[in-house]
């Protein structure tokens, strides 16, 4: 018994918990504000579209691949949406979000094939998606911001669950699109929890021979996980639309970093078969929190990729050696 609560404490998702806690503390020391409603409320906004990503994303790195595509073609189905809805003249968030998973699924397909049929290096397969997706956007569509959106677009980013007034007289107010994020991990972890499907990702990231000894079709799976994330992508595209009321090409580039630096921090392994949505959750917890309050300590806004990049090192350490010692355990 006191040797399965030693494990707990020290599991990832538990060093993890400790950072956070460590940094909240220091944070609230320097700055006594950040102990407050309007802290959680503000955090849970900045996380929101980064936890999409996040979910899918682990999911990849479970199955033993990685994608790296993600943000241009979360781009290309925000701006291809807002195009069409503007051209036909739809108003309808539903229809939004139908558009931008098609077109994001289409993307997943094409990192399918070539990664499942061509076998192409996952890094090498998804970098040339990115590319692809990036100069279709601004060859093809546009490079200009597009302000002006359907009306259902405006309606449901006023729309809040929450609402906390601030003693400044400041009002901090919870977006109802933080259901999305919250649904897909709800999603994610019935998938992998309590469904075959879910120990297949696991099993062929872990080992795709053993997988397929197993009676796991490996194929599949690995083609399920990349169209998912494609028409997921398209989801955090349009979710991140909504919530800014406006549709760039380039906005999101550059984010697919800081998305994996938090699914590896939260416990999920660089090689595959292994990881939780909680860890998860928890790692974008902590990236928010560096990302959004490191300058409360007095650390300049280019010094935190200096803390996520150590973070990062840190926790893919531990990480590294849990697994030996787990293996070494298993030898004995």
């Amino acid at each position: 018994m006191k040797e399965r609560m030693k494990r707990g404490l020290t599991t990832n998702e538990m060093i993890v918990v400790y950072i956070i806690f460590a940094l909240c503390v220091l944070i609230g020391v320097v700055n006594p504000a950040f102990a407050g409603v309007s802290t959680v409320v503000t955090l849970l906004r900045s996380m929101l579209v980064t936890l999409i990503f996040a979910a899918f994303e682990m999911l990849v790195i479970i199955s033993g691949g990685i994608d790296v595509s993600f943000p241009a073609v979360a781009s290309f189905s925000m701006y291809a949406t807002a195009m069409i809805m503007n051209a036909s003249g739809l108003d309808h968030v539903v229809i939004a979000f139908l558009i931008a998973i098609v077109i994001g699924m289409m993307f997943g397909a094409l990192n399918s094939v070539l990664i499942v049929r061509f076998k192409i290096p996952p890094l090498i397969a998804t970098l040339g998606v990115s590319s692809v997706a990036n100069g279709a956007t601004l060859s093809f569509l546009g490079s200009k911001e597009i302000n002006r959106l359907p009306e259902s677009f405006g309606k449901l980013s006023r729309v809040f669950i929450y609402e906390y007034a601030g003693e400044t007289g400041i009002t901090y107010q919870l977006t109802v699109l933080i259901l999305i994020p919250m649904i897909i991990c709800i999603g994610i972890w019935i998938l992998l929890k309590f469904t075959m499907l879910g120990r297949g990702i696991y099993a062929v990231g872990g080992d795709k021979n053993a997988a397929r000894v197993a009676g796991f079709r490996v194929t599949f799976i690995q083609s399920f996980v990349y169209v998912l994330a494609g028409g997921l992508a398209g989801v955090g595209g349009v979710t991140y639309m909504i919530l800014m009321r406006q549709a760039h090409p380039q906005v999101l580039m550059g984010t697919e970093m800081m998305v994996i630096a938090a699914v590896v921090m939260g416990g999920t392994r660089i090689t595959g078969g292994h990881g939780t949505i909680l860890g998860t959750i928890l790692g974008v917890t902590l990236i928010a929190l560096i990302q959004n309050n490191l300058i409360m300590l007095g650390i300049p806004t280019y010094g935190q990729t200096f803390v996520v990049g150590l973070l990062i090192v840190i926790g893919t350490s531990i990480t590294s050696l849990r697994t030996k010692r787990i293996q070494n355990s298993i030898k004995i």
